[in-house]
């Protein structure tokens, strides 16, 4: 059925009209728009649903993307944003969605979700990948292999300044009045450059390449006042921690931060989290989404002792080629000697080949 067909099916159609599947193009700014309002409205979705993350993945990336949506009477009732992710090293996947927590469908009824569904898999077996992959928040599938590596950390903000202090356990608390005590301060930026040099510099010293500048700028762009850089810096006006959040409807989730070596000592990176956090509950969100962190690491017990408690994220895999769930995270043993050689390299050469490796991860 063609698009011209699809359309007139859909404005002639009865209440009890079929689902018609359809591809968001790139170019499509009215559709786009209407993509955006169904996930404003749309409980299952999520920021990393909307529209622009489309451009981003293609234009940043090169990845190619297929951006389902599905209509009734032409109205919009799901949609399911997946790109193709392709390398010589981590394999050939069709994923929703990449470097995203969260993805999968999101969908008002169940008859949209099936027909989404449907055409991924359909889409899949016609570009041959390995396998498909939800990054759903619930489970689907039970009987489709699951990931259970990673978790997510979400807690209410409440409408009180001191409340929220006084929530987060004793011993965190003392670190945010730590750095209080020590005069540090938080900024708004306008642009990513002193993030992207704090963030850089974090992940090469745990042995990982950084994506690229022109993601976090485009971020910055493409998102405006839903993605906002916080800085911390010390009484000199030194920058010590910086956090890059998203801001979606009544939730903020600061997603990725760098530090320096002395934001530690100077308990920097407690005073950033918290600043977040006051400035969100005065600007009256209501919930603070910490994100994902894998079970067993420094990050999944940092934001326990914040009184924060893990909920399992149900990653499901539909496999065409291969046998198991793929492992392309640094927990994985066979890339201890990469994260090994990575700590060694001059930050300079690995700011500039991590991006090459990085767009290929996911």
């Amino acid at each position: 059925m063609n698009g011209s067909t699809i359309e007139s099916v859909a404005r002639s159609a009865s209440p009890a009209a079929p689902i018609c599947v359809k591809r968001l193009s790139p170019d499509d700014l009215p559709a786009a728009g209407r993509w955006d309002a169904f996930v404003e409205r749309c409980p299952e979705a999520t920021f990393f649903h909307r529209a622009a993350w489309q451009r981003i993945l293609s234009e940043v990336f090169g990845h190619r993307t297929h951006f389902l949506f599905a209509e009734r009477a032409g109205v919009f009732e799901g949609v399911l944003p997946l790109a193709q992710v392709k390398s010589l090293l981590f394999g050939n996947s069709l994923v929703s969605l990449p470097f995203a927590v969260y993805g999968g469908i999101a969908a008002s009824d169940a008859a949209a979700a099936a027909a989404l569904e449907r055409e991924a898999q359909a889409l899949a077996r016609q570009l041959g990948v390995a396998h498909l992959e939800f990054r759903n928040i619930c489970p689907r599938h039970p009987e489709w292999p699951r990931q259970d590596l990673y978790v997510r950390f979400r807690k209410e903000i409440a409408p009180d300044v001191e409340a929220n202090l006084l929530a987060i356990p004793r011993k965190q608390r003392a670190m945010v009045r730590k750095g209080i005590k020590n005069g540090l301060r938080s900024e708004i930026d306008q642009d990513a450059g002193r993030f992207f040099a704090l963030y850089a510099d974090n992940v090469h010293r745990h042995g990982t390449p950084a994506m690229p500048k022109r993601y976090f700028d485009a971020l910055h762009e493409v998102f405006a006042e839903d993605c906002e850089v916080l800085t911390v810096v010390d009484a000199g006006g030194r920058p010590l921690s910086s956090v890059l959040s998203f801001y979606f409807r009544d939730e903020v989730l600061p997603y990725y931060a760098g530090d320096k070596p002395a934001a530690r000592d100077l308990a920097a990176n407690d005073f950033k989290y918290w600043e977040l956090m006051r400035r969100s509950c005065e600007r009256g969100l209501h919930v603070f989404d910490y994100g994902r962190s894998k079970q067993g690491t420094g990050s999944y017990s940092f934001k326990k002792n914040w009184g924060f408690e893990p909920q399992p994220l149900a990653y499901e895999y539909c496999l065409y080629r291969r046998d198991s769930i793929p492992q392309n995270n640094p927990a994985n043993a066979k890339y201890r000697l990469l994260i090994d050689t990575w700590r060694r390299m001059p930050i300079g050469l690995a700011n500039w080949l991590g991006p090459f490796i990085v767009r290929n991860l996911g």
